[in-house]
This record gives C-alpha cells, sequence and structure tokens, in this order.
C-alpha cells in the first residue's frame, strides 16, 4: 500500500560509522607486511602509510564535491558516467563486478576466517580449508543481513565500527607504552637506502591504500543520506583524519613490539603483536580483529549493491537488479549476485595476489573519476558546488593514481596483465549488448526470465525517484 524505495536512513553518524567500518578492516591488520615487503625498510614504510593517508584525504575530498554536484548514488559508476560517458562507465562495471569487487571481499573475507582461527590453532598456522570455511559463512552471513533490513545492516556497523576503534587501541597503548620507556631499537637505521626497491614502491602503495580504501562508501549511497550536502563532506573529514592518526600511531606499535623480520615472517601481524606484546589478550585481539573485518564486509555489500542497483536503473545492467523487496526495502537482487564470484575467488585465492589484481582496476578507474571532477567543472562552470575543493587537489590526485597504476606494470607483470585483460574484455559484451539492441525474440526471452525472478524474489521497481 506504500511506495517501493530506498528510504533516507543514513545519519551523520552512521555515515561516520560506514566510513569507518570500511576503511578500518583487515588492511591495517594485514598490509603492514606488504607496505614494509615493498618498500624496503622501517622509516620509508611509515613514509609511504602516512603519504597514502594524504592521498585518500585527497581522493575523499574529491569525492566529497562530486557527491554535491551529482546527486545520484551508484559513486565511481555514477560519476564516471555522468562525467566520461557510458563507455568508460561499462568498464568499469564490468571490471568491478567480475574482479575488483570480489577479489576484495575475498581479501577481507579470508582475513576475517584466518583470525577468527588464530586463536585455536596457535602457535601453529589455522588449516587452509578451515580459513576458507569459516570465511565464507561469515561472507554469507552479511550477505543475508543486508537483504533483510537496511536498518540493521547500519545499527550493525555503527557497532562494529566502535569494536574497530577498541581493536586499534589495544594495539597502540601497549606499543606506545613501550616506546616511552626507551624501546626503540627497531627503529635504528630506519631508513636504509639499500634495501629501497624503486619499481615494488607501487605495490608498497597498493597495499597501503587498500588499507585506508573506504573513504568513497558514501558516495555509493547518497541517495539515502540525510543531509547530504553538508554530512558528506563532514563524515569524509572527520573520518579520513582519525584513520590516519590511528594507523600511523599502530604501524609505530607494531615496530616498537616486532622486528622487521618478525612482520615479514608473520601471516597475521596483530596475532604475532599480541603475543609478543602482552599474552592474556592472546585469544581477544584476533576476534576483535576479525570483527572488524566483518564490519568491513557488512559496508562492502552494503554500498556496491547500490552500485548495481544504479547502473541497472541507467540501462547498462539486467532490469532486475533495480528492484526492491516490496516489504523490507532492500535492494535483494543486488545484493545476493555477488556471491558466486565471491565464493569462487575465496576457494582459489591467496590475499597479496588478489590484492594486486584488483588494485590496478581499482585505483585506474578512481583515478578516471577525478579526472571527471577536472571535466565536469569545465562543462559546468555555472554550477553552483555546496562544497568545493582547490583545482590543485583533483589534479594531483589524478596524476598519482595514474602513474601508480602506469608503474605497477613494471613491479606485478603477471596480475596487473590479467586486471587490465578483465578491464578490455568489456569492449566486445558494451558494444554486443550495450551499444546494440536485441533482437525482439531475445529481448521477450530476457523479460519473460526477469518477471519469473521479478515474482520468486517478491521485488518491483522504485516506485518514485529520491535524487
Amino acid at each position: 500500500e506504500e511506495a517501493v524505495f530506498l528510504r533516507k536512513k543514513i545519519t551523520l553518524v552512521r555515515a561516520f560509522s560506514l566510513l569507518i567500518g570500511s576503511m578500518v578492516g583487515s588492511g591495517i591488520f594485514i598490509s603492514p607486511k606488504g607496505v614494509l615487503k615493498n618498500s624496503g625498510s622501517v622509516g620509508f614504510s611509515l613514509v609511504v602509510w602516512f603519504a597514502c593517508g594524504v592521498l585518500s584525504m585527497f581522493g575523499a575530498l574529491c569525492y566529497a564535491e562530486l557527491g554535491t554536484r551529482i546527486t545520484k548514488s551508484g559513486g565511481h559508476y555514477i560519476y564516471i558516467l555522468e562525467t566520461l560517458g557510458p563507455l568508460p562507465s561499462f568498464l568499469f562495471l564490468w571490471a568491478e563486478f567480475f574482479a575488483i569487487r570480489p577479489a576484495n571481499s575475498a581479501v577481507v573475507s579470508l582475513a576475517f576466517g584466518r583470525y577468527m582461527l588464530e586463536p585455536f590453532f596457535a602457535p601453529c598456522a589455522a588449516p587452509v580449508p578451515a580459513v576458507k570455511l569459516v570465511s565464507l559463512l561469515g561472507y554469507y552471513t552479511v550477505l543475508t543481513l543486508n537483504s533483510w533490513s537496511v536498518t540493521w545492516s547500519a545499527r550493525l556497523q555503527t557497532a562494529l565500527s566502535i569494536i574497530k576503534l577498541l581493536a586499534l587501541a589495544l594495539i597502540i597503548v601497549p606499543g606506545m607504552m613501550l616506546l616511552a620507556q626507551g624501546h626503540t631499537e627497531n627503529f635504528q637505521d630506519a631508513f636504509d637506502r639499500q634495501s629501497l626497491v624503486l619499481d615494488k614502491l607501487p605495490l608498497a602503495f597498493y597495499a597501503g591504500m587498500f588499507a585506508y580504501s573506504g573513504w568513497f562508501q558514501t558516495s555509493f549511497v547518497r541517495e539515502e543520506l540525510v543531509r547530504p550536502e553538508r554530512n558528506i563532506p563532514l563524515a569524509v573529514i572527520v573520518s579520513v583524519i582519525t584513520v590516519i592518526v590511528g594507523y600511523m600511531l599502530t604501524n609505530v606499535s607494531y615496530y616498537t613490539v616486532l622486528g622487521t623480520q618478525d612482520v615479514l615472517a608473520s601471516p597475521a601481524v596483530a596475532v604475532s603483536f599480541v603475543q609478543r606484546a602482552f599474552k592474556s589478550l592472546i585469544s581477544v585481539v584476533p576476534v576483535l580483529v576479525a570483527l572488524s573485518c566483518f564490519g568491513t564486509m557488512n559496508g562492502g555489500i552494503f554500498t556496491f549493491s547500490r552500485t548495481l542497483f544504479v547502473a541497472s536503473r541507467e540501462g547498462q545492467w539486467p532490469p532486475l537488479f533495480s528492484m526492491i523487496h516490496i516489504r523490507r526495502h532492500t535492494p535483494l537482487p543486488a545484493v545476493m549476485l555477488m556471491f558466486p564470484l565471491v565464493t569462487a575467488m575465496v576457494c582459489i585465492g591467496d590475499i597479496y595476489h588478489l590484492m594486486n589484481f584488483f588494485s590496478f582496476s581499482r585505483w585506474l578507474f578512481i583515478g578516471l573519476a577525478t579526472l571527471g571532477l577536472i571535466v565536469h567543472r569545465h562543462r559546468h562552470p555555472e554550477l553552483r558546488s555546496p562544497f568545493k575543493v582547490p583545482l590543485f587537489v583533483p589534479v594531483s590526485f589524478t596524476i598519482i593514481c595514474l602513474f601508480t597504476v602506469a608503474m605497477s606494470f613494471y613491479s606485478d607483470p603477471v596480475n596487473i596483465s590479467i586486471g587490465c585483460t578483465m578491464v578490455l574484455s568489456g569492449f566486445p559484451v558494451y558494444y554486443l549488448i550495450i551499444h546494440r539492441q536485441m533482437s525482439s525474440r531475445c529481448r521477450s526471452l530476457f523479460y519473460y526470465l526477469t518477471h519469473k525472478l521479478q515474482l520468486l524474489l517478491e521485488v518491483v521497481q522504485q516506485e518514485i525517484k529520491t535524487y
């Protein structure tokens, strides 16, 4: 009896929780190893962490302006569509669905499973099949919750954001106490130039930026935000500054307690830290880290389903995925679509190879989205945005993103080539399916199947537009 559409249920607190919950996930607990390995020394790794934080702030500010200029949900996809056109936006959607998002979700899920099982198998490593089984159970739980209720997903994200900050505090406090007592031996010769390999730096940045990734999440749910013109910039600035400070202190704590060899040898850095710092919490911190990863999975499913929802509404994805459950008011088909690919990547994937695999495509399209901001400003000088950043911010962010993407071909040519091939494979699909019209027979069969699935899932098209 009531209109079916996505309600505005994301308040400022929930937006802040969504950003914190998406950024503080598996990254800070698994990426220190990747950053240190590819930067070569403690000092350079800390520089990389800080540079990644500043770069994330630049990108977040660009997306905050895009979110006030373009009033639709959809994040990277809708920004590229509105500024650069339908072909690059479809290539992003293609790469996001088949490479970026499932690989990212698989990385976070595997980290969840590893940390969840570590206390039960310490000091031995948890069996790989058990890790993957627990990873999939965690992912399916979040998938079910997002299919059930937007409100409960948002409440869970708020609660888990508090747990994430508590997990960071449990790592930061003992490390700072030891540092204050004069334990600085692990910082001797911190900037060892002999161990620095320049062509590996892009991989160090990928690992660091993976830990910060999530600063763009509010752009995916723009239509569901309360007072977006005010709340997007405010939530972005406060959350990114909070995470930069937390990450820098966490890494200093890691290096205070653990040496470089310990960090490089550890499959779960936070667990090794607790084993060395205070054994009384050996079973507590890994669980907190696992819950942190759980929150990141929740935020990822919550936001990516909106990308598919908007792409379907714009005519670049099957219409079934722009439908909403008639009672739950959740984009049920869009939420459920990802689980086969994530399941496959969890079963066959390795965390660090998956990270390099999806990072190329992700940062290529984020760079294109901020390039789109520059284009949009040039095309629409008359448009008054309630939030505007200096021009050097999108220009420098775009250049750094595209330069890092280009350099990564030298650093990891195999995985990057696979990611590039995945993006380019979208060209024939676009021209055969999107650019050309389907025949009447194919169209009739397509709509028949859509109608049957619509009845099965109890979903209908959104009745009103909220943007």
